[in-house]
């Protein structure tokens, strides 16, 4: 079987953010994640991927956020083709993030 992300809820991201010291990574356009994203997240483009690999462990879990949890499971999908082992795919994207009322930073 080929391994793949799991899909989570932005409430399991949060709790996987305090207690399993996971990544998130936003992978939103630059003018939304400056705006507006989930607190603590590194910003994952094609430019900051060299220092996403510099920062971050292959064991540690990541999770992926887009806008509505569609586009980060490609991103997701080829994280775990480079090796990452416990990747994830966040539900419902940012937007789920904000409905939960989940902490933000500008």
């Amino acid at each position: 079987m080929e391994e793949t992300f799991i899909e989570i809820t932005p409430l399991e991201a949060w709790d996987m953010l305090k207690q399993e010291n996971a990544v998130l990574v936003d992978i939103r356009d630059p003018i939304r994640f400056k705006h507006s994203h989930p607190q603590n997240a590194f910003h994952l483009t094609n430019l900051t991927y060299g220092q996403f690999l510099d920062e971050y462990d292959y064991e540690q879990p990541i999770l992926v956020m887009c806008y509505h949890g569609i586009s980060s499971r490609n991103t997701a999908q080829y994280l775990v083709e480079q090796g990452f082992e416990r990747v994830y795919s966040v539900r419902g994207g940012f937007d789920g993030w904000v409905r939960e009322s989940l902490p933000v930073e500008q």
